[in-house]
């Protein structure tokens, strides 16, 4: 017994010799920057960037073939830290955070089944029959895949089986837009807080019969719009209500005159305004140009 003990021993210690050897004949000096990109990066390993995890997007932006700026959760606050590791001009991080806003109200309250869906949970795969179980073949199919493959938990479905997007956990990574068969998940700046929930491009009359919250074209919202900011223009295969962001200043004149329920309103500050807004000891008259003048606490 204990001769065999031994030699597993001098077994044991033949091969951690060998290792250590090995381990320093074969060492591959890392160069500190490449760690310290990591450790910059979130580390959901999320895929947004498009690379095998943080660490092979830290790879690529350290040999460069990926810009600083390559991570879309760890928005120019991230880009900034990066680009201050690998010596670079940072980009300018004024840009408006981008949140992910659904292009749909029809939940089955408003838009019924036109037949029982039983199979697989996957928006995906319902689309591949008879275009979803929807009576509209534009709207949410309810399912919850977007809330699936969020790799920051911030989509939930609600009681009337539409997602919402917690504001403050949203990285506007992009999985879920690229996920909804229906493409009806928009990126939208986080100040804006009027949108159209239908992407219903069929005549107000067939629009209507799927869905109670449907867009019928009627252009109410494009003839008192103050701004010029709605549109009923050319969409897919047919025309439905456009709401031009850049234009947009939430004054809810066109949620006032739809008659259809279809454009609405936040209740609500988006997450982020406050504490984007002047500061209210601030004397200037800087709020208002502030795009959430008149919603946020200041």
């Amino acid at each position: 017994m204990f001769p065999a003990m031994l030699s597993l021993a001098l077994i044991g210690g033949l091969f951690g010799v060998v290792l250590a050897v090995a381990s320093k004949k074969f060492h591959v000096e890392v160069d500190p920057r490449m760690d310290a990109i990591a450790d910059a990066l979130p580390g959901s390993n999320c895929g947004a960037c498009g690379y095998p995890g943080c660490g092979g997007l830290a790879e690529a932006i350290f040999e460069g073939r990926a810009p600083v700026d390559a991570c879309p959760p760890g928005g120019s606050e991230v880009a900034a830290k990066i680009a201050g590791i690998m010596g670079e001009e940072a980009a300018a991080g004024d840009e408006e955070k981008q949140i992910i806003q659904l292009m749909c109200g029809g939940g089955k309250e408003n838009c019924g089944d036109k037949y029982a869906y039983i199979g697989v949970q996957d928006c995906r795969i319902a689309k591949s029959l008879m275009g979803g179980p929807k009576n509209c073949d534009f709207g949410c199919l309810g399912l919850g895949t977007c809330a699936e493959v969020c790799p920051f938990d911030a989509i939930y479905m609600d009681d009337n089986d539409l997602p919402v997007v917690d504001h403050d956990k949203c990285t506007a990574c992009g999985i879920c837009v690229e996920t909804c068969p229906q493409a009806l998940l928009q990126f939208v700046g986080i100040s804006k807080l009027v949108h159209v929930r239908c992407r219903n491009t069929e005549r107000g009359r067939e629009a209507r019969a799927g869905c109670k919250v449907a867009c019928i074209k009627c252009k109410l919202c494009e003839r008192n719009c103050p701004q010029d900011a709605i549109h009923v223009k050319s969409f897919g295969e047919g025309t439905v209500a456009i709401i031009d962001y850049d234009k947009c200043d939430n004054c809810g004149t066109c949620v006032e005159v739809c008659r259809m329920n279809t454009i609405t309103l936040s209740e609500e500050p988006a997450a982020g305004l406050a504490a984007a807004a002047v500061d209210a000891s601030d004397d200037s008259d800087n709020c208002g140009g502030c795009p959430g003048a008149g919603t946020c606490a200041n």
